[in-house]
């Protein structure tokens, strides 16, 4: 999935180890958010535009050596409809060996898209980037980026073990009852020659034992943050929930922190109101002290920031934010050192 994949060059310790092959002329990631963004630019980018980044140094050597040429960001449904930010779009427009190439014919909008985007300032900029993509073409650059519409995944095509394309129906929009604009296929088909298939279609929570979960929408079930059992309708005392385990994965950051803040509200009033119960044990130490009873290695926060100056200061000298360090023994040395 695209998730491990950004895992891996990101520097996550369970992902370093991901075997990715990268001696294919082509990939394909389906889904159009900001994280298939993120993997579209990191495929397209050349090593000096990746070298001054903290992406970890497995990940660069192995981009290195891609044979990548040829980057899919398919669709299921229309360019109304993408997911990713002004700013994931307009970078495609800055990238040194890559050329953004996007049909004019699959920019077309139906009446319900039109209609659905009116008034909506974002995805009229979004619009006006791909139109200039459009009109642009390509311009000879060694890598490409395209941008495919209305097109799902239907067959992965293997030669000797390994993917060689994809097999894409052709989608055409509907609006249901209740408005939304859906996929249909029409059973036309095309054929992508790929070797390489990055899924990045949105996340979904998963449940955690001993807390309430709505599994049909995949986040914790509250009110204004407070978690609620679903089989009573009632709220749990002392527990809370933030972000998109709150709400499901949409926004970004600056979306999350009003979220946050709203849940943290929460917990005040209700700490104010005495609606919780006293710890079992409220000294701070209680915790660090079972944490050791169970021969549990935790980190501190000073620990933490010890392990972060490390990493700035190899980047210092490499002319990079930092340099990861992407295996858990080596962060614990750095603190016995």
């Amino acid at each position: 999935s695209a998730t491990e994949f950004v895992a891996w060059y990101n520097g996550h310790p369970d992902y370093r180890d991901l075997a990715v092959d990268l001696s294919c002329n082509a990939a394909i990631v389906v889904g159009v958010g900001n994280v298939a963004m993120d993997v579209a630019r990191v495929l397209a980018k050349s090593i000096d535009e990746l070298e001054d980044t903290d992406i970890a140094d497995h990940a660069l050597k192995a981009l290195a050596k891609s044979n990548v040429k040829d980057i899919y960001v398919v669709a299921r449904r229309g360019p109304a409809q993408v997911k990713f930010t002004n700013a994931e779009i307009r970078e495609m427009g800055h990238l040194a060996i890559a050329d953004t190439i996007v049909l004019d014919n699959e920019l077309k909008l139906d009446r319900a898209s039109s209609a659905e985007i009116e008034g909506d300032t974002a995805m009229q900029k979004n619009l006006d980037y791909m139109r200039a993509f459009a009109e642009i073409g390509a311009t000879g650059k060694p890598r490409r980026v395209h941008f495919r519409f209305l097109l799902s995944p239907v067959e992965i095509i293997e030669e000797n073990g390994k993917i060689a394309a994809v097999k894409m129906e052709r989608n055409e929009l509907r609006a249901s009852v209740s408005g939304d604009i859906k996929a249909s296929g029409t059973g036309k088909y095309e054929t992508i020659p790929a070797g390489m298939i990055l899924r990045s279609v949105g996340y979904k929570g998963v449940p955690m034992p001993g807390v309430p979960f709505d599994a049909r929408h995949g986040v914790i079930p509250n009110e204004v943050g407070r978690v609620v059992d679903l089989e009573t309708g009632r709220v749990v005392p002392g527990e809370y929930v933030a972000g998109w385990i709150k709400r499901g994965p949409t926004g970004v950051i600056g979306t999350n922190k009003p979220d946050a803040i709203e849940s943290v509200n929460s917990m005040f009033d209700d700490l104010q109101k005495n609606k919780l119960e006293a710890a079992a044990d409220p000294d701070p130490e209680a915790i660090p002290a079972l944490l050791k009873e169970r021969g549990v290695r935790y980190v501190t926060k000073d620990e933490w920031k010890k392990i972060d100056a490390v990493e700035v200061t190899e980047g210092k000298k490499r002319g990079k934010p930092r340099v990861k360090i992407v295996k858990r023994a080596d962060m614990l040395a750095v603190l016995e050192s």
